[in-house]
Order: C-alpha cells, then structure tokens, then sequence
C-alpha cells in the first residue's frame, strides 16, 4: 500500500499507450486518407505553378527515404536542408524523421560564418541545397567539417560549386517507390533548428517524434490555429524558422492543402497565389501583413478568402489587425511562441460573443498574446525569481512547460543551461498572466525600458506608434538619463516621404499610453535592422545608434 496516499496498488488504464508518437502516422495519413490533397509551389516570378497530389509526395518521401540509405545515413543521423518553402523541402521534412535520421532546417538568412557554425554544431552528414542557394553555400562548403555529400534541388548546373554534389531527382529517380520505414522510438529525435543568435551563438533546439505530433496534433485545435482538412494554407513562415510553426506536420495530419511561395515573398505573388489558389490560412510576421495590406490598397487584389491568418514573431499592432478585417475580411490572430517551445504555446482567440457584448474587451484580448493553449502551462516569476500567484497581474518572467518544449539545449555552452530550472524553461519574455490564461508579453527581459524604478513596455509603443497612419514601423529602446536611469528613444521608418514631427508623435501617444511613458526623443530612419527570422534586432539598432551607422532621416527634435 502507498503509505504517503493510503492507497492501494496501482490500476493500470487498458489503453494502447504503446502506440508510437511518430511522424510515421501523419505520413500514412497523408498518403491513406487525404491522397487527392494538392500541394502547390510558386517556380516564378510570372505566377507558374508546379502541382502535386500528396499520394505522389508520398511516394516521392519513400524514394527519398530509400536514397538516404543509399548515401549511407544511419540512425541519428543530421541531415540539412538550405531551401526555401517549397513541395521538396516538404519530402525532405518526412522522409528524414522517417527513415530514423534528424532534419536540420538549417537557417539561410544567418551569416556565412554562422551556417557554417550550425552546420559544424548539428555534425551534418548530408545537405539538401535549393540551386539558387548553392551559390551561398559554395563559399563555405570547403570549410564544412562533417558534410560529405551535398543535394541540389532544381537546376544543377551550378553543382560544381559543391564538392561531391549530387542531383536531387536524379538522386530519386534511382530509388524504389516504396520504402520499409524502420519502427521508431517516439522519443527519438526528429528535427533540429537553431535559434538566430542574436545574443551568442545560435542554440540548438532538439524536437522528438513524440513532441512534433502532439504540437501538429494541438494546432488543429478550434482555440489554437484552427487547420482543417477545408483549408488551402499560405504556408509564408520559412521551413527554416521552427519547422515553419508546425504548419507542414498539421497540413499531413488534417488534409490541408499547401500553398508554397518559395523565395517570391513580396507582396504581390503573395496576393496573386491568395487570389487564384482562394488561400483560407496563412501564417506570417505583422511586418508581411502590413505590407500585403498596403499593396491591396494600390492593386485592389481578391483577398477575400483569407479567414484564418496567424502572426507571430512580433505583435500585432491592433489597427493592422482591425483594417485587414475590415478591408478584406481576413482576421489576424495573434500567436506566441519561441524555438524552444516548437513554437506555439499561446494563441488570441476571444469568445466571439465578446464582439457585440463588449468589443473593449474583446479588442483587448485580440491585441495580447493569447490564451495558453491545452497541454501547456506557463507562470511568471517575480523579480525575487518565485512565482506569482495564479492570476497575479502584475509583470515578471515568463516560464512555461509542456511536452513541446524544450528541457535542454543540444550540445549547449555552459552557460545555456540556465535557461532550464526545476523544469520549466525561462523565456526572457516579461509578460502579465491573469486568472483566464489570457498572455500579455511587455518585453524581452533584455529590452526592458526601467525608467524612475518603473517598467515602461516598448513592445505597447512600438504598437501605438505603428498606429499612427504616417509610421510604417517602429522600434523603441532605452538610452541613459541622469534624472531617471532610463527613457525611451522611439526610432520610426516613415509610411511616405515625409516623417511626423515629435509633437505630433508625442500627442498621439498620450491619448494611448501613460503620459510618463511617451518619449522626449524620436528619430525618423530609413529602415530598421531585422534578425533572419523577421523580428527586429534591437542589439544591433543600439549599437548603429551608438556608432552612428545607423542610416537615418533629420533627427526629430525632443517632444516636450
């Protein structure tokens, strides 16, 4: 007997909970249940198509499976891939798992110097390159330490870049079309992806076959990204960027048909695949949502059967939100998440009975960054490090745990580790979390603006400044002051020519914001400094600031 409970002997449920997590099952589903399902990928900049049935993908995956093995991947195995959102990059994210190996979507907007840290990291044996890429990684493929074969997909006349470069559909044509997949272990590896290293070298993130399913699995969900098997996805997030949000796995598990945009991701192939694909779903940053709404409002493109569109990365200014709604009818649901979270913990879906009963609110919630999803769960510490009370409101880190989210990093720094306490990991994210579950990111813990002993939120700023219809974008960090430790400088990229002058910034934010919070100083630049996954980089903003590369419009003058 359980002296500690009083009770007896364990009753053990009949289930068969044996039954393997892996990514063997969305595959098979794909291929027995949804084979008639289209995936379709951009070739040009004239708007060809290629199309495929996923009952001919599925075969495709058993080919390239077989040639694996026949390149002599093992187990455990890391295999890269260098490519843009396309059906090849789509093989390649099931027959890699599959066949017992780890995909490593290795990021192409990283520097030269750090693709080839990642790549050296992850210890990759082979490297699955799109042929306008090779070109990229022909300059440090001689320094690759592990690389041994290297995959061209498209084109391959320029594959004698690449030492012992071979031809993806040739590499296919000579396999099988069938393959005897080995049983898996669901704790397995599967994918590997990197952070982008804006504070040190990038990290390695190590997701199992049991955590990618069970993340695609909570995608489906009414309350989370809500994919169904009716959907045609705009699949905009790089493959390369947390295994584009899940949004592959989820499509193989629910039937969705994929749109692919390859490299063509400005907006107009955007609006033009929206249009004659009638795309229900698409996932992007705010940063490509604004500027598909400002090209809609030039074009006049058929937007309409965009529904369900999930932004992450950054948030979501609320007027953005509220004119593609209105406009279009798309609606714009914010997402939160992180590399180290697979990345969807958190998703801004109110009750829609909030919009006739109380829109306050109901806005409110839309503009946060979402309810916790089911099977994660969060809290924030306070700045002695304990946890708050359950529905606290006040600001703190930001710690979540579930089984998508990491416990450790893959051959970390020392130093990594600290991330990962009493298992929970440490975002970095200062965020409110009220009784409902309900998520309001302030900052990053290492953006934090601290002024007078107070905590003023850049991120609620940035969104009220965007609102302003003649701010594009706008990024707000903190500079020193000798009364107050800290203020913030508020830099914008004008929507036209001509940028806003201070007053009119300053007052337009003291309708929005605490009074004590609007800045004394602005700055109009031509453009802001992004990481290679879209969001801005305000390590390098402060330090182009401090040096003075910062390519900037007249300074705008102090607003009081």
């Amino acid at each position: 007997m359980d002296t500690t409970t009083g009770a007896g002997p364990v009753l053990a449920g009949l289930m068969q909970d044996d039954f393997p997590l892996t990514l063997a099952h969305p595959l098979e589903r794909m291929r027995s249940c949804f084979g008639a399902r289209e995936i379709v990928t951009l070739e040009d900049e004239e708007g060809r198509t290629a199309r495929s049935s996923y009952a001919a993908v599925c075969e495709r995956v058993d080919r390239l499976a077989n040639a694996l093995r026949a390149l002599g991947v093992q187990r455990g195995d890391r295999v890269a891939t260098f490519a843009w959102n396309s059906q090849r990059h789509f093989e390649l994210y099931f027959a890699v798992p599959c066949a017992g190996a780890v995909l490593h979507t290795a990021n192409i907007r990283l520097s030269a110097e750090q693709i080839l840290y990642t790549l050296d990291h992850a210890g990759d044996r082979v490297v699955f390159v799109d042929a306008s890429l090779v070109e990229t990684l022909a300059q440090i493929a001689p320094r690759a330490r592990t690389v041994e074969t290297w995959v061209v997909m498209g084109e391959t006349a320029d594959a004698a870049a690449l030492p012992n470069a071979v031809g993806y559909e040739e590499l296919l044509a000579a396999q099988p079309p069938a393959c005897d997949y080995p049983r898996l272990d669901e704790r397995a590896a599967a994918a590997l992806c990197y952070t982008s290293g804006t504070t040190g070298p990038p990290k390695g993130v190590l997701y199992s076959h049991r955590s990618i399913t069970l993340h695609a699995a909570g995608t489906l969900m009414a309350d989370s990204m809500a994919i169904s098997s009716e959907d045609r996805i705009l699949s905009v997030v790089p493959m390369f960027h947390v295994n584009a949000w899940g949004v592959p796995f989820a499509a193989a598990l629910s039937g969705a048909q994929l749109v692919m945009p390859s490299r063509f991701l400005s907006p107009q192939p955007l609006a033009r695949l929206i249009e004659r694909e009638r795309c229900t779903v698409m996932h992007a940053v705010p940063t490509l949502f604004a500027d598909l709404l400002r090209h809609a409002r030039e074009a006049h493109p058929d937007l309409s059967s965009l529904r369900n569109c999930i932004s992450g990365g950054a948030a979501v200014p609320k007027t953005l939100m509220q004119a593609l709604e209105a406009e279009h009818g798309a609606h714009v649901w914010q997402a939160w998440g992180m590399t180290e979270t697979s990345p969807v913990c958190a998703v801004s879906r109110p009750p829609e009975r909030l919009r006739d009963t109380d829109p306050e609110r109901y806005w409110e919630l839309r503009a946060c960054a979402g309810r916790i999803v089911p099977l994660v769960e969060a809290r924030v510490a306070g700045e002695d490090g304990a946890p708050l009370p359950a529905g606290d409101a006040r600001a703190g880190e930001l710690q979540v745990r579930g089984p998508w989210v990491a416990r450790a990093y893959f051959d970390p720094e020392p130093d990594a580790e600290e991330r990962f306490a009493d298992d929970w990991l440490r975002t970095g994210d200062i965020a409110c979390l009220d009784a409902g579950g309900w998520l309001r990111i302030t900052d990053r813990a290492k953006d934090v603006i601290k002024s007078g002993g107070e905590w003023i939120s850049s991120v609620e700023l940035e969104c009220e400044l965007v609102a302003h219809p003649l701010v594009a974008e706008a990024a707000v960090v903190a500079i020193p002051d000798e009364r107050w430790s800290e203020r913030p400088l508020a830099c914008i990229v004008p929507a036209g020519d001509e940028a806003p002058d201070a007053e009119e910034l300053a007052t337009h934010l003291r309708a929005r914001v605490p009074r004590w919070w609007v800045p004394e100083r602005f700055v109009a630049v031509d453009a802001l400094p992004h990481t290679s996954t879209g969001k801005l980089d305000k390590k390098r903003l402060r330090a182009q600031l401090a040096d003075g590369t910062l390519a900037t419009r007249d300074r705008v003058g102090g607003a009081r």
